[in-house]
């Protein structure tokens, strides 16, 4: 097995209302960093998820990627969390909301789609891929977050910045993949949500149209665009944008060898039934989907809180439990590991 040295990446997974996309985002920096997949340098991945996934972070980490790749690079830049289409008395802007925003106050703790490309823009990389997953339900407006908090703002879900897909016209080696049309949602499912799951099932080879030990960004593309709609009865569809982009190779999917190694987990993936449907991170509320058992982990404006044991659809709802599951921590940095997760969201190791 031999490194695939031109590879470099930015995985972002903000969390908060989304704990899902921390990880997607682990997932995406674990397969990247597996020597026996796409083998790109563990330095030369940077995985922000949660609390570390700021706009100062983010910033700061575009700037490490301009300063240390060159025309040869492969870069690849993974976000996962709201996009709104923001209009106001002033205008209107794109904003992706990086943890830790302020609705009052987007163009100081946001990032605005004119910002974005202009830090794509600084990667010298000739070869750069954009994956967005920018709809998932929820978010500024929600009824769980209180309803609307920007008073003076319309703002709409939207899949991607049209300053990114600007790029696309000044050069060749551009590729831009959103994860839904503009009028759907992100699906989110375990261990990873449908367009993360087909993401990783081909940087592990799956749909790759030559068995030479590369996936290219139109293996990659054009497999998310048939796995997405089926695995969400036909309502989400990726969206691509590469008309005028070569077809450069990715990243290996066996580690420079070519029998494909297989997905990185056991068991068979499951997608939810509805966007949001899942998500029982609410304030106020709690909604259960399918067949509970074990522990229910509510947070809201505190601490996490352990609920009694849930099964049969019932949940009993009561003070703190006294018995608490003990937390799982990453043997590789020592960071504190969701329930169920299969990669750690501080490092991206495999746990």
């Amino acid at each position: 097995m031999t490194n695939f040295d031109p590879g470099y990446a930015l995985i972002v997974g903000v969390g908060a209302d989304l704990p899902n996309t921390v990880d997607d985002a682990a997932g995406i920096a674990g397969i990247l960093k597996d020597p026996a997949r796409c083998a790109y340098p563990p330095d030369q991945v940077h995985l922000l998820t949660g609390e570390g996934a700021t706009r100062d972070n983010i910033f700061s980490t575009f700037d490490t990627l301009s300063q240390s790749t060159n025309p040869q690079s492969t870069v690849l830049v993974y976000f996962s969390g709201h996009g709104y289409q923001v209009a106001s008395s002033t205008g209107e802007s794109y904003y992706l909301l990086p943890h830790g925003y302020d609705v009052n106050v987007l163009y100081q703790t946001a990032i605005s789609g004119a910002e974005f490309a202009d830090r794509l823009r600084a990667i010298p990389a000739q070869k750069l891929l954009v994956l967005l997953d920018c709809c998932h339900a929820g978010g500024v407006g929600a009824p769980y977050d209180g309803g609307a908090k920007a008073p003076g703002l319309q703002m709409a879900k939207s899949p991607l910045p049209p300053e990114a897909q600007g790029l696309l016209a000044e050069g060749s080696g551009r590729v831009l993949v959103a994860s839904s049309q503009e009028d759907e949602l992100s699906y989110a499912g375990k261990p990873y949500s449908a367009f993360t799951l087909a993401l990783i099932e081909s940087l592990c080879g799956a749909g790759v149209a030559k068995k030479d030990g590369y996936v290219r960004v139109a293996d990659l593309a054009l497999h998310a665009r048939q796995m997405v709609p089926g695995r969400t009865n036909d309502r989400q569809h990726p969206v691509l944008h590469f008309e005028q982009a070569d077809n450069f190779a990715l990243a290996y999917y066996a580690g420079g060898e070519t029998q494909p190694k297989g997905l990185p987990f056991t068991g068979e993936p499951e997608i939810e039934p509805e966007p949001g449907a899942w998500t029982i991170q609410q304030r106020g509320q709690v909604n259960i989907a399918g067949d509970v058992s074990g522990q229910v982990a509510v947070s809201g404006e505190g601490p996490v809180i352990q609920f009694g044991n849930v099964s049969g659809g019932q949940v009993t709802i009561g003070e703190q439990a006294t018995s608490q599951t003990p937390e799982a921590i990453c043997r590789s940095c020592g960071h504190r590991l969701r329930p169920g997760a299969k990669f750690c969201g501080q490092c991206g190791a495999r746990v």
